[in-house]
Formats: C-alpha cells, structure tokens, sequence
C-alpha cells in the first residue's frame, strides 16, 4: 500500500488538554496553510473546554486540483485526505470524543474536505462549522438522506463572492445537510477577502458556546 502522506506531519494540539476537555474540535486548514492558521482561529474564538487537534496537509495541501474539479483528477490525494481525516477521528474516539463529543471545523478547501467526509459518512457529530467549502465534484448530485444527520447544528458561512468558492455550490452543500438532517445555518457577507472575519468568528463562538450550555 502506498503510505498516505497526509498522516505523516504529526497533528498539533491546542486549546484545553484533551484529558480535561468537553469537546474536541477536529480542525482542518486550507489550501497553502499550515495548523497554525487553525490555531489563531482557536484562539480567536477563545472558548475555555475545547481541546483543538490540528493535523496537517502534505506538502499545505490536501489535493491539488480545485474542488469542482472531476473527482479522479484529485486522485489518490483525495482518498488519501478523506482517510487522514477518517484516522484523526478514530484516534479521537479512542480518547472517549465519539462523535457526540467531536465538532469538525475546516477553512477552505478544509471546509470543503470535511463537507465530503460528513456527507459521505453522515456520523451525528457535536455540530459542524465549514467556512467558505462545499462537497466536491464539478456537479450538484443526491446524497443518502436517511436523516443520519438528524439534529446537528451545522454552521455554513462564506463572502457571497468568494473567488474560489461558489456560492452556488455552498447553497447545495447547505440542502444536502439539511436533507440528511441536519440542523443547518448559512450566512452570507460582502466581505470579499477569502479569510474569516470578525461576524463569523462570532457565529462560531456562538454555536460552540451553546453546546457547553447544552452539556451543563
């Protein structure tokens, strides 16, 4: 077998040890970023309970190729991503962070890895944050809507035109969550830098905040 390169750099902990924590946050960078630009989003969310597991892309990329791109065109870079996330959440359940416990949370062309883990698997996890990503593919398509998903705040936010994210396709992720279940939340803004501003720092905050409510 070919060694998935993805699962080489050693993932990076931060925020509330995991020994202590509520909840653990898989975290996931984008195209060209390393943990670190998860980690200063941790941090601007500053919420105490939360242990962050950052892994790291390969090369600061989880596929080479743009997400509308036909599937095989980012071969076996995909496949290789989708289990590198697949690992991390498995060593998370092994720390007693079964889904239930686990918040995903990706950036980009994290968010739009984690888009196609979470509807691929449709596990009921803590709650979901993908900012400016949508599943993969060059075409919308039907996904399983047994309503796996049932009740999982999912939060979808991203520039109303952001360069290298249609919004388009956003919208059909946001459908797709919500047909399977989800409990879905999409906010748009005029903002048209690809980064993550201060309104959606909030959001973020806000929905992570209300599972600690939840628990208490």
């Amino acid at each position: 077998m070919t060694p998935n390169p993805h699962l080489e750099p050693e993932p990076v902990l931060h925020g509330a040890a995991l020994d202590d924590a509520d909840f653990a946050v898989l975290a996931v960078h984008g195209r060209g970023q390393s943990p670190a630009f998860m980690q200063d989003l941790a941090d601007r969310i500053g919420l105490p309970g939360f242990g962050y597991l950052l892994p790291a892309a390969s090369g600061s990329t989880w596929y080479p190729g743009g997400f509308m791109q036909p599937i095989q065109d980012n071969q076996p870079h995909l496949d290789h991503a989708l289990e590198a996330i697949g690992t991390h959440l498995d060593g998370l359940r092994a720390r007693g962070f079964g889904p239930e416990r686990t918040v995903l949370l990706g950036f980009s062309q994290g968010a739009c890895l984690l888009s196609e883990y979470l509807l691929r698997h449709q596990d009921r996890y803590a709650a979901a944050v993908l900012h400016t990503g949508g599943y993969l593919g060059p075409v919308e398509h039907g996904w399983p809507e047994e309503g796996a998903l049932d009740g999982v705040p999912v939060l979808l936010a991203s520039a109303a035109e952001d360069a290298w994210v249609p919004l388009p396709r956003i919208e059909a992720t946001a459908v797709a969550l919500s047909k399977a279940g989800a409990a879905v939340e999409l906010t748009t803004y005029d903002d048209p830098e690809h980064h993550i501003n201060v309104d959606a720092v909030i959001l973020m905050r806000r929905l992570l905040r209300a599972l600690t409510t939840k628990e208490s």
